[in-house]
């Protein structure tokens, strides 16, 4: 009895600590302004809104617990947005599994189904992380839980259909959120998801790096990758200058040494990710007679030579974590370079996360996330680019699985999309997709996007993944 009562008190004070708007409040009616409405969710606040022609704009914070096990146990702020179309539209769920844009866009689902879209800012990314942050609260249970009360409290508003969807850590974000709440989503679109079930077996990657594009253009990119490792004394020096231009240090991952050598063996990687075949034009025919700045500033283009200093990984140490303690990280052979050339390797992501966020890797998590897709999965579409490395590892589906597609477009990098695959699966793939969010039936039979494009709105970036191998 004692213990149902401090659960009983614990749950009124969390009720209190999430309200912003308290009960004495009249829910506003459905008639009110879509802010006031928003606003009358409890634990909802403004952060700013940003109109957009044909829609308007709100960045919103939303309270969470920091464990939704033990919801009494503190909250933090979470960013979320919304771009508000109608409610009487389908509403598409995107998360890019990182920081939230603050800025309007709207995602492929969200054009082709012509509705609303809420973008959810993935917890532990800065602003939305607990001070103090506690790091085993971070994991993909709760990041799914976060989505199921940010769509528990706006499905009363937005009561059409909703579809989730993410691109690369985004597309896993979508796919572990199906996982663990699938009476949520009317649709899933995942976008480039990689689906690392065994960490320690890396094959499929170095299957794909032999047999990806050319072999004009996988001769050039090894050149190059390989000349930078030949000519690493003259090469960090021009980096320890750089670095102490730019005020860099290099304490997370141990060494300017470490961080120079992890910069140019993500270069391959790097390009393939986000370039096309196109573009190897672009990468020094000839590398051994290339200048140091020719090889110097063709690294530094793909891969970027700030991203292993401390101020570059920290942005992204929630990812790392996770790759290190679920997502798992890919590790790839380099038979182009002598052993000799090469004094590290990959950097496991341990290595990416400072020393006092302590790390331990949960083997099962994704084998339990690839069993449940492949005999689970419904209204799940996936896409992937051929020429995408983070697809060597894709998800697959079992005889379990219904209504569901894993498909891949032709040529397309870690940008992969509805609208770059054959003709026929792009027509299946946007009637399937419509079909979920409810809309018409003489839409779904037309399989085009409901929506104009617009080019601020549905500007093509690419999901980054953060580090091209952590």
């Amino acid at each position: 009895m004692r213990k149902a009562l401090r659960w009983l008190l614990a749950l009124t004070v969390l009720i209190g600590t999430l309200s912003t708007a308290g009960a004495a409040t009249a829910s506003p009616t459905p008639e009110a302004d879509i802010k006031d409405r928003l606003l009358a969710i409890p634990g909802v606040s403004l952060i700013q809104e940003k109109p957009y022609t044909g829609y308007r704009f709100f960045v919103l914070n939303f309270t969470q617990p920091i464990d939704h096990r033990h919801p009494s146990k503190g909250t933090f702020q979470q960013r979320i947005t919304v771009l508000h179309k109608d409610v009487s539209r389908p509403t598409v769920f995107y998360t890019g599994g990182y920081s939230v844009s603050t800025n309007p866009g709207r995602r492929e689902p969200t054009q082709i189904v012509d509705g609303n879209q809420v973008s959810m800012e993935y917890r532990y990314f800065t602003p939305s992380r607990p001070e103090p942050a506690d790091w085993s609260k971070l994991d993909i249970w709760q990041a799914a839980s976060d989505q199921h009360r940010i769509f528990t409290a706006l499905k009363k508003i937005y009561d059409k259909n909703w579809i989730s969807t993410g691109g690369s850590k985004g597309g896993m974000t979508a796919t572990y959120y199906e996982r663990f709440y699938p009476k949520d989503m009317d649709g899933v679109v995942a976008y480039v998801a990689p689906n690392d079930v065994v960490n320690d077996e890396d094959s499929a990657y170095d299957r794909f790096f032999r047999k990806v594009g050319t072999e004009e253009c996988r001769d050039r990119l090894n050149a190059v990758q390989r000349e930078a490792l030949v000519r690493r004394e003259p090469l960090e020096k021009k980096y320890a200058d750089y670095a102490a231009a730019e005020g860099y240090t290099f304490d997370t991952i141990g060494s300017l040494d470490r961080a120079y050598e992890a910069v140019v063996l993500d270069y391959v990687w790097g390009f393939w990710q986000y370039s096309l075949l196109s573009d190897c034009g672009t990468i020094p025919a000839d590398a051994k007679n290339a200048t140091d700045d020719e090889i110097w500033t063709s690294i530094d283009t793909i891969s970027g030579f700030s991203f292993y200093t401390d101020q570059g990984l920290a942005p992204y140490t929630p990812y790392y974590y996770q790759a290190g303690t679920q997502l798992g990280a890919p590790t790839i052979h380099f038979p182009h370079i002598e052993k000799k050339y090469v004094r590290y390797g990959y950097q496991p992501p341990r290595n990416l996360v400072p020393r006092d966020i302590s790390m331990k890797f949960q083997r099962g998590a994704m084998r339990d996330v690839d069993t449940w897709v492949k005999h689970n999965a419904r209204h799940m579409l996936f896409v992937y680019g051929q020429n995408d490395p983070w697809g060597a590892e894709p998800f697959r589906l079992g005889k379990g699985a219904k209504d569901s597609y894993v498909f891949t477009a032709p040529g397309m990098n870690h940008g992969a999309n509805v609208a770059g695959l054959v003709a026929d699966q792009k027509e299946l793939a946007t009637a399937r997709i419509l079909e979920w969010a409810g809309v018409s039936a003489t839409a779904v039979a037309q399989a085009k996007p409901l929506a104009r494009f617009d080019a601020k709105l549905d500007v093509r970036d690419v999901e980054r993944e953060p580090a091209l191998r952590p």
